[in-house]
């Protein structure tokens, strides 16, 4: 039986279901003449040899379809705002580089969302096989407002304000108004040419032409050599926004850490160890990862990693190292706060899923972490506990930081009556009822104790 994805409904020329727990596209007889033009003008084979387009298998045509097609499933699906400033970059970047490819073989992108890409082994991937169009000539882009909505107007944003604005489209999910963008951004920014267009210039233009279309305001035709100078126009504003400072502190993290380099390096061979000793290497979330430094040794050690952190800055600086080393680490690094992550939204709330809803992960990695959650948050051991064990079907390595702990002393100082549970008789007795400790060992040069567990049956 097909079960449709929830969010996919929008496209009148097909849609993404699952049937019996695979996934599968369907295409619909309207799309019949740009699917085959899709696949005739060799305009798919060029992005596949790229790696920019995800590969998709025709599969046994359902009745009622054109084609059906199973598409290679992308392991975690991430949205916009969970990205670091460079991951929405590189998206945009993206899809004005397949918008400039169609041109040259007579099609165009009718959809420019940002959804439409995702992380593949940390590279951005084009996902949407139904959003290429025979090229109309002399129309504008279509999805030229879509573009500026899902990208520009975020990418402005968190250059010339804070990076912490991409929260903004968990509220808006069909990209940002650009009035409100407009609005928000500093005055000085209307000297810079291609916000000015882009942004305050097209503001304007939909507040004066309401909700019409781009093609009922047009005047004159564009011709193919100025729709590319708009991409152009386009790429340059991206190209010209440089991530801003993030008033996050996590990013400087390992640079002011209380663990002597003989205590650090300790502790990264003994998570290693930990790790090598798991014997399924599945996907595995790495909880307040930081940086990425012991994601990228559990990439090493063979799993798909999820590297969770709440600061922009730190997600941007693990996404910018693994780019550099791209193929080495299987590693996508997401902006999370554990205390309010990512929910249900859009339509009925299918649209775009929770966290807890793309889970659960084989494996999850907890370091320097249970003191932020249970001192810093009051948060009791044993709902973490149980948070642990909702979100991992396996292993859970978790790192105990007592509170006697230079990191954790000053957060007991401010609520002493934690110490009546905060302690390690308590954290054992807490993930107990849940998990089965394996392995634990402390980390030489500190007061802390790495845990190997295994969740209860």
């Amino acid at each position: 039986m097909k079960e449709r994805d929830g969010a996919s409904f929008r496209d009148p020329d097909g849609y993404v279901y699952y049937k019996e727990g695979t996934l599968f596209r369907q295409v619909n007889f309207s799309y019949k003449e740009n699917y085959d033009l899709f696949m005739d003008s060799g305009l798919c084979a060029g992005l596949l040899s790229e790696g920019i387009l995800v590969r998709h298998e025709v599969a046994a045509t359902e009745p009622g379809a054109y084609k059906t097609l199973k598409p290679e499933k992308i392991p975690f699906i991430s949205y916009p705002y969970e990205w670091s400033f460079h991951q929405l970059k590189d998206a945009a970047l993206l899809t004005l580089k397949i918008q400039k490819a169609c041109l040259e073989k007579g099609m165009s992108l009718k959809d420019a969302s940002a959804y439409n890409v995702q992380f593949k082994n940390g590279v951005p991937v084009f996902i949407d096989i139904l959003s290429f169009e025979k090229y109309p000539e002399g129309e504008p882009w279509a999805a030229y407002g879509q573009f500026c909505r899902h990208f520009i107007a975020p990418l402005c944003l968190a250059a010339k304000k804070d990076q912490r604005l991409f929260t903004l489209l968990k509220e808006h999910i069909d990209g940002l108004p650009l009035d409100l963008v407009s609005g928000l951004l500093p005055w000085r920014t209307v000297f810079n040419p291609g916000l000015l267009l882009h942004i305050h210039l097209h503001a304007m233009s939909v507040g004066r032409f309401g909700g019409k279309s781009i093609k009922q305001v047009r005047r004159g035709r564009i011709d193919k050599f100025g729709m590319l100078g708009i991409i152009e126009s386009l790429r340059a504003a991206v190209e010209g926004l440089k991530a801003g400072r993030t008033k996050g502190h996590w990013s400087g993290y390992y640079d002011d850490t209380n663990y002597s380099g003989e205590a650090f390096a300790e502790k990264k061979r003994m998570v290693g160890k930990y790790l090598g000793e798991i014997p399924v290497k599945g996907s595995l979330w790495d909880l307040g990862a930081n940086t990425g430094e012991f994601s990228r040794i559990a990439s090493e050690q063979g799993f798909t990693v999820l590297s969770f952190d709440l600061d922009p800055g730190a997600t941007g600086m693990n996404y910018d190292y693994n780019k550099k080393y791209t193929g080495k680490y299987n590693v996508l690094p997401l902006v999370m706060d554990l205390f309010n992550p990512s929910p249900a939204l859009g339509w009925a709330e299918k649209e775009r899923k929770s966290l807890m809803q793309r889970g659960p992960c084989d494996c999850v990695m907890a370091l320097a972490l249970i003191h932020h959650l249970a001192l810093a948050n009051n948060l009791p051991l044993d709902d973490i506990a149980e948070f642990f064990s909702g979100i991992t079907r396996g292993p859970l390595l978790v790192e105990f930081v007592p509170p006697d702990d230079s990191r954790a002393r000053p957060m007991v100082e401010n609520n002493p009556v934690l110490l009546e549970t905060y302690n390690e008789a308590g954290f054992e007795a807490a993930f107990g009822k849940r998990f089965i400790v394996e392995a634990k060992d402390p980390i030489k040069g500190s007061l802390r104790t790495l845990y190997r567990m295994t969740k209860k049956p």
